[in-house]
């Protein structure tokens, strides 16, 4: 038993020393790879200038979930289900004011 944790400690050294030596700037990172402490740095870096970066940026979402959730190979009806539900989402959250308002209208 004494010698599994002995192993267990050495991988666990080796591992924090494999990060630090070879460790990539928290700019070049993906989002996965950030930690919590560092997202303010990150989502520093990554904010947009000019508005073609914007466009850019936005350019590069779609192409990322189009290619992991529309064209795939055994394609379903997942990703074109969220892409729905996030626009009824998000057009609830633009119609919520006047919604409001209607509920609370008496009709006599």
């Amino acid at each position: 038993i004494h010698s599994k944790k002995k192993k267990l400690s050495l991988v666990a050294i080796a591992t924090v020393y494999f990060q630090q030596a070879f460790s990539v700037p928290v700019v070049q990172q993906k989002l996965g790879d950030v930690r919590l402490n560092e997202l303010s740095v990150w989502l520093g870096a990554r904010t947009p200038v000019s508005p073609r970066e914007i466009v850019n940026m936005l350019k590069q979402g779609w192409q990322w979930y189009y290619r992991k959730y529309i064209d795939v190979r055994k394609g379903g009806i997942g990703g074109i289900s969220m892409l729905l539900t996030g626009y009824c989402v998000l057009c609830y959250i633009w119609n919520y004011p006047y919604l409001k308002k209607e509920r609370w209208r008496k009709y006599h």
